[in-house]
């Protein structure tokens, strides 16, 4: 498919009315759905590929975070998480200008909240998530691709920090390293043997947080 009919496409496929309407801070939409924002039915005879290019075409041009999950990876991520219900939630580390701020991750079905950590310290329960992972299953078993989008505060978060959070997903659940999801293991089953600095080192060692501290330290000069 030529890249002419790609930009066409990508502005037909999306329920643009509705893409409009999302809540910018907080009001986070609930039970989102991808018929909400993406025409299926006009895709249904397009490739894998061709609807990777159609979502990434599209919302390379809008300030969020998406993705284009392979089935495998996806079902790598679900299968972590849902082994057991105690996996549901996990510490991400943000690099930011001065050391490192964490955030809780919380799956609830196939949305996935993320919290900065202190909110929950001081408010409980009744701290808002600050970004939201959308996944869209739908074109699963026929396309083998799952679809992410997300929503995000952004008066807490800009885009490349919420892409950092959203990338350490796949390197604590859809990993082949014992260590690195033992400290799952270890956050959920044994809180008190935690080490938030093994968070920190395992950001470091895949190298997922390196670019976005660099443009951090070139800020400070």
């Amino acid at each position: 498919m030529s890249k002419v009919w790609i930009n066409i496409l990508s502005h037909h496929v999306f329920q643009t009315d509705t893409l409009g309407k999302q809540p910018v801070s907080r009001g986070f939409t609930k039970d989102k759905t991808l018929s909400s924002i993406f025409n299926i039915e006009m895709v249904k005879d397009k490739t894998a590929e061709e609807i990777r290019q159609i979502w990434q075409q599209y919302f390379a041009a809008k300030d969020t975070v998406y993705a284009v999950i392979p089935v495998s990876t996806n079902d790598c991520i679900y299968s972590s998480v849902y082994s057991c219900i105690c996996f549901s939630q996990f510490l991400c580390a943000l690099p930011r200008r001065e050391g490192y701020e964490f955030f809780v991750g919380q799956w609830t079905g196939t949305e996935l909240h993320f919290t900065a950590l202190i909110n929950i310290q001081t408010r409980g329960d009744a701290a808002a998530s600050q970004l939201v992972l959308y996944h869209y299953p739908e074109l699963k078993e026929e396309k083998g691709i799952v679809l992410m989008t997300a929503e995000m505060d952004p008066t807490f978060l800009n885009v490349a920090e919420a892409q950092c959070i959203a990338n350490q997903v796949q390197l604590f659940y859809a990993t082949d390293r014992k260590e690195t999801y033992g400290l799952v293991e270890t956050f959920n089953f044994r809180p008190n043997e935690f080490k938030y600095m093994s968070v920190i080192a395992e950001l470091e060692q895949s190298g997922l947080g390196a670019e976005l501290k660099c443009a951090q330290n070139q800020d400070k000069t």
